[in-house]
C-alpha cells in the first residue's frame, strides 16, 4: 500500500508568490519569512514524497459564485497555473496523480462524501505557493499532485468537523491504494486575517500560536469548534484554517512535530507552517530529534495591522 509520510500545514498568502517572482525573498522584509521554511525544505528533500495531496481553496479564479462546490477533487493529468489578473506565473505545470485521484474519489463516495469531480481545472496561488515554499522553484515539480478544493468563501461553508472527517477518509484511501508511493498531505490557508469590513487588517498572533500548537496536540478541540468561532478568532478569511483539519484528520492521533514557523504580518496575514510525522513511525523513518514545537522562538516582527 501507499505510505503516508507526513502532514504539512502552511499559509498560501498571494504576496508570497509576488515576493518570489520579483526577487524579494532575500530582502529585509521577506528574508525572515523565507528562512523559516528552510528546515521544511530539508525535510522534504530527505522524505522524497511521490504524491502531494494539497487541500486549498480557489479564490474566485477557477470557481466563481455562480457555482461553488463544497468539496471538489481534481483527477486531471495536469494542472496549469491560472491567470489571476496579471497573466499566468512563470512556473511549470503540476503533474496530476490521476490514478490515485480516482481511487480517492471512489473512497470518498463510499464514505458518503460527494465531491465535484474536476477532470480539467487550473489552480491558483492556493496550491502554487505551498508547493513553492516546500519544493522551491524547480524546472519540473518532483511530485505528482492531488488537489482537494474546499469552499471557505461562500456561505454555507463546511463544518470544521466535516473537514476533519474528510481527512480520515483520505487516510483510508492512502492505506488502501495498492501502489508503493510515498504521500505527503498539505493543508493550506490562513493564518488569521480579514480583508474586509470593520475588522479589515485584523490579525491575532496569540490565537495563531495556539492553533499551531493545538493542530498537533489537540485537533479534536479544533474540529469541535463552530465556524463562527473560527471567524471570531481568526477573521473572516482566517476560516481557511479549517482546511488544515483535512490534513490533520489523515494523521494518527499522536504525532511528532518536526518544524514550525510563524511570521506576522505577511500582507496583513499571520503566516504559519508546521511539519508533522506520525509518532508511531517517526523514529524508524528518521531518527532526527523533533522540533521543540510552536512555542520555540519564532519570527515575529512588530504587528502593524489593526
Amino acid at each position: 500500500m501507499a505510505k503516508l509520510i507526513g502532514g504539512l500545514g502552511t499559509s498560501h498568502v498571494p504576496s508570497i508568490a509576488a515576493a518570489i517572482d520579483k526577487g524579494l525573498a532575500g530582502t529585509d522584509a521577506w528574508k525572515p519569512f523565507f528562512d523559516g521554511y528552510v528546515p521544511a525544505k530539508e525535510w522534504i528533500a530527505r522524505a522524497k514524497p511521490d504524491i502531494a495531496v494539497v487541500i486549498f481553496n480557489d479564490h474566485g479564479n477557477s470557481f466563481f459564485l455562480d457555482r461553488v462546490p463544497t468539496f471538489a477533487v481534481g483527477c486531471a493529468e495536469e494542472y496549469r497555473p491560472v491567470d489571476e489578473g496579471w497573466g499566468p506565473r512563470p512556473i511549470p505545470p503540476f503533474e496530476g496523480a490521476a490514478d490515485f485521484s480516482w481511487h480517492l474519489i471512489d473512497t470518498l463516495v463510499d464514505s458518503r462524501f460527494d465531491p465535484m469531480i474536476c477532470q480539467e481545472i487550473e489552480v491558483d496561488h492556493g496550491l502554487q505557493v505551498p508547493l513553492e515554499l516546500f519544493f522551491g522553484r524547480p524546472e519540473a515539480w518532483p511530485v505528482r499532485v492531488v488537489p482537494i478544493f474546499v469552499n471557505v468563501i461562500q456561505y454555507p461553508i463546511p463544518l470544521p468537523s466535516r473537514c476533519y472527517e474528510m481527512g480520515r477518509v483520505l487516510r483510508q484511501a492512502i492505506e488502501s491504494w495498492p501502489g508503493d508511493e510515498r504521500v505527503v498531505v498539505i493543508g493550506t490557508g490562513g493564518l488569521s486575517h480579514q480583508l474586509q469590513g470593520s475588522r479589515a487588517g485584523f490579525v491575532n498572533p496569540e490565537a495563531d500560536r495556539a492553533f499551531l500548537k493545538d493542530i498537533a496536540t489537540d485537533p479534536d478541540r479544533l474540529a469541535a469548534m463552530s465556524r463562527e468561532r473560527y471567524v471570531e478568532m481568526f477573521g473572516s478569511e482566517g476560516a481557511e484554517l479549517m482546511m488544515w483539519l483535512v490534513m490533520r484528520g489523515a494523521m494518527d492521533r499522536d504525532v511528532v512535530v518536526r518544524h514550525t514557523h510563524y511570521f506576522v504580518p505577511a500582507s496583513m496575514t499571520g503566516a504559519g507552517m508546521i511539519v508533522m510525522e506520525n509518532a508511531a513511525t517517526a523514529e524508524e523513518a528518521d531518527p532526527v530529534a523533533p522540533s521543540p514545537g510552536p512555542e520555540a522562538p519564532a519570527t515575529d516582527p512588530e504587528v502593524q495591522a489593526a
